[in-house]
């Protein structure tokens, strides 16, 4: 059986040559990669464009679409000033990211979107972010953990008429490593999992064919526990 092609996002980062110059190359965690393929699909890396019609060419040629973690996301796609505790942002990365993920619900292609991902998710929906955690108005457990990156951190509850639901069950342990989190949830979506302190820890689209976002990075822990690999093995087979 013809295994199902995988467009994962890539991001940038800047490397100085030889000459002193800077270069901009793109990237994405191996994690990710290993994870599609031990799942069943074949990945390939989506680069940067700047054509919307050629967004719409690379989306369309894939069989679905994977988003990785990063930085943080530029808060004037939220209509916000920038919070004190803001970290780097990339606005030619977001705005490409962002029609990535709105060109794949467009044409109701399958959407995996991890931490930054399920935060680019719910902003391209029209949602918005807490830009830092201090924000929330409450007293919020740890999300930035300092353990090695495939330990649990925290608890999380689980809709069981959710998709995430048939896949973990009521809970799940997850790693944690993010200080932004969602705050006014985007059009079309439903939150789906949330921390013991009432954080946002999973989107998805139900009336859609698979749009799930998850706020941890099951990519980290998929090779140590099989309930996080099944994650990616369910956003696989719906990409057939």
């Amino acid at each position: 059986m013809k295994k199902p092609l995988i467009g994962v996002a890539g991001s940038t980062f800047n490397t100085i040559n030889k000459l002193n110059e800077s270069v901009e190359k793109i990237f994405v965690n191996t994690d990710y990669i290993r994870c599609v393929e031990e799942a069943g699909g074949t990945p390939i890396i989506l680069p940067l464009v700047y054509d919307n019609e050629m967004i719409k060419k690379q989306v369309s040629i894939c069989d679905g679409i994977l988003m990785c973690g990063g930085l943080d996301a530029n808060p004037m796609y939220y209509n916000e000033e920038p919070h004190q505790k803001l970290g780097w942002v990339n606005t030619t990365l977001d705005e490409y990211q962002i029609q990535v993920i709105k060109a794949t619900l467009d044409i109701d292609k399958p959407l995996l979107a991890i931490c930054r991902g399920h935060q680019l998710l719910n902003v391209a929906c029209g949602g918005s972010l807490y830009q830092d955690l201090c924000q929330v108005p409450r007293e919020t457990l740890k999300h930035k953990q300092d353990a090695r990156r495939h330990e649990y951190c925290h608890e999380v509850n689980i809709s069981q008429n959710s998709k995430l639901g048939k896949i973990l069950g009521e809970n799940a342990f997850v790693n944690s490593f993010h200080h932004q989190a969602i705050k006014d949830l985007g059009e079309n979506l439903s939150i789906t999992a949330v921390a013991n302190d009432g954080i946002a820890e999973a989107i998805e689209m139900k009336e859609r064919k698979f749009v799930l976002g998850v706020q941890w990075h099951p990519e980290c822990m998929a090779l140590y526990y099989n309930n996080m690999m099944n994650i990616f093995k369910e956003f696989i087979q719906n990409c057939n």
